[in-house]
């Protein structure tokens, strides 16, 4: 990675709380499952709440921190990413996971009430996978696209299957005339942050709107969450839409490759990584603040730049050390060589290299445990 510097590092309602499995089972027969990995001899609850996008993710390193530590519980809702940053706000959880960020002026603004009065957060990038242009139209299984075609096909200036920008970019494929239903997500989704902000980087001219979490357009189809979009394409005909690819995969759904410099890349963990390999961090951000600025524009070889990195959120301070033992030995886990190899054995997401490794362990360390 290019880093930008070294060694970077009431509530808004009850939060319905997914308990992910105080006892975890592996799939051959019910017994936890422990890795001698995970900090151990630890107590507690923690409630964390946010991306859908990394909850199968949230959930292997939940079975295996919890099978270290069998008397803790660890509950993960997984109600989106501007969820999960409200909640961590206003104090309903401890933890949150957000496909983006938070921006400077809302770190300056706060509030921080999960957090000691003065404390500074840490936002640590830990989950990194790409984002699937996923399609169904009926007798096509294939298709190459370009940045303008795809932000075309969102915007509503590409309304037909078989247009001509669409054909030109697939000489070899049948395409119908079939009209172009885009889907999108209707909550406030990091999923769709990142989906707009490559195609307001990668397709100016086309995709005019601002990178935002909430979809921009009054046209085309909505849904809710990452299922609502998959269930969507899935079940009509000239439907395309946005998902992060670990559902895609699951659902055997179409994806299109996308073009970078002079080739069309399929989505893969590798080519994701690659992406955030090439990219700095944001100028302006603390010490344990490790957000990336993604370069969606890049024409390195392999690179795939649709892409989402998804952030787990703590507080460098909590009003009780027990908390923060509990928070900083989860995180911990999940930044391990073998955290990561359990989520991406899960959810078929990139494990972060070991240059960023060390970044999010130095900005764990900042957590205040005593």
């Amino acid at each position: 990675m290019k880093l930008s510097r070294i060694a970077k590092i009431g509530a808004i309602g009850a939060v319905a709380a997914l308990a992910l499995t105080a006892c975890a089972s592996n799939e051959s027969g019910g017994t936890a499952t422990t890795d001698p990995s995970a900090p151990a001899g630890l107590s507690g609850e923690l409630a964390g709440s946010g991306a859908s996008s990394q909850e199968v993710a949230v959930q292997a390193w939940t079975a295996g921190f919890q099978g270290a530590n069998p008397d803790v519980t660890i509950n993960y809702d997984p109600a989106g990413s501007g969820a999960g940053r409200e909640s961590f706000q206003a104090g309903a959880v401890q933890f949150a996971g957000s496909d983006r960020a938070f921006k400077l002026d809302e770190i300056e603004a706060g509030p921080w009430d999960a957090c000691a009065d003065g404390s500074g957060i840490i936002e640590l990038p830990t989950y990194i996978s790409p984002i699937a242009v996923i399609f169904n139209i009926d007798g096509v299984d294939e298709l190459n696209l370009d940045a303008a075609t795809i932000a075309g096909l969102f915007a509503g200036t590409i309304t037909s299957w078989d247009d001509p920008a669409i054909a030109a970019l697939n000489p070899d494929a049948t395409l119908p005339a079939l009209a172009v239903t885009p889907v999108h997500r209707t909550d406030d989704s990091g999923t769709t942050e990142n989906f707009t902000d490559y195609l307001f980087q990668a397709a100016p001219t086309v995709w005019t709107s601002e990178p935002d979490g909430v979809w921009p357009l009054s046209t085309g189809e909505g849904a809710q969450g990452t299922s609502g979009v998959v269930s969507a394409v899935s079940g009509g005909n000239g439907t395309v839409g946005y998902a992060d690819a670990s559902r895609a995969a699951e659902e055997g759904l179409s994806t299109a490759a996308v073009q970078v410099g002079e080739e069309f890349v399929t989505y893969s963990p590798e080519a994701a990584a690659a992406v955030v390999d090439e990219s700095p961090f944001e100028d302006g951000r603390s010490e344990g603040d490790l957000a990336i600025a993604l370069d969606r524009t890049t024409e390195v070889a392999g690179v795939y730049p649709i892409v989402l990195v998804s952030y787990m959120i703590a507080c460098e301070e909590y009003t009780d050390p027990a908390t923060a033992s509990l928070v900083k030995g989860f995180l911990t886990y999940i930044a391990s060589p073998e955290g990561q190899q359990a989520a991406a054995d899960a959810a078929g997401n990139a494990p972060i290299s070991e240059s960023l490794t060390e970044q999010v362990n130095a900005a764990i360390d900042l957590i205040v445990t005593q």
